[in-house]
């Protein structure tokens, strides 16, 4: 609920300051993926979950979402998928190997440990981080609104996506 700060304009000599009242009692978690294919444009594929920080309650995507998000994701593009993922320990587990294996369909790339600028995805959440700078919402309802109509922005705006992947300087082309 804490929003990420960004610049302002204020008048001079005074601060600019954002009251928030959330108090962090909760976390929007999104997945998502890049999705390109030769002839089409390129997508956004993404997944939210809300944490409201109760006892017990998951603090993160598991294995399973992962492999929904997938699902959803070859469903949708309807081919096979080369996915290039980052080393999340939920990415590299035992149980998401199983997962992959069960999908013949399904082809993962790992890239490089500490390597965000190959990946476009990070891109897709820096530019959603400075979109939400500075703005306050009181529950985690509004906040998960306010999200989704951001990624719903960018996924009517293939150019955007391809620059996020231009951004990789990764050749995305069948061989």
């Amino acid at each position: 609920m804490r929003p990420p700060k960004g610049r302002s304009w204020g008048p001079r000599g005074t601060t600019p300051v954002v009251k928030v009242s959330g108090g962090g009692s909760g976390t929007v978690m999104i997945a998502g993926l890049v999705a390109t294919k030769p002839g089409c444009a390129p997508r956004l594929i993404y997944r939210i979950r809300l944490r409201r920080g109760r006892k017990g309650e998951r603090k993160s995507f598991s294995e399973r979402d992962y492999a929904a998000l997938l699902d959803a994701a070859h469903q949708q593009l309807g081919g096979p998928i080369v996915v290039c993922w980052d080393n999340l320990n939920t990415h590299i587990s035992v149980k998401m190997r199983t997962l992959i294996n069960a999908r013949p369909w399904l082809t993962v790339i790992r890239l490089p440990t500490y390597a965000p600028e190959l990946n476009p995805v990070e891109a897709v959440w820096a530019h959603l981080k400075r979109s939400l700078a500075n703005l306050t919402k009181k529950t985690l309802d509004e906040l998960a609104r306010l999200i989704k109509t951001r990624l719903k922005k960018m996924q009517y705006r293939p150019q955007l996506i391809s620059g996020f992947i231009a951004k990789t300087h990764l050749d995305f082309k069948p061989p």
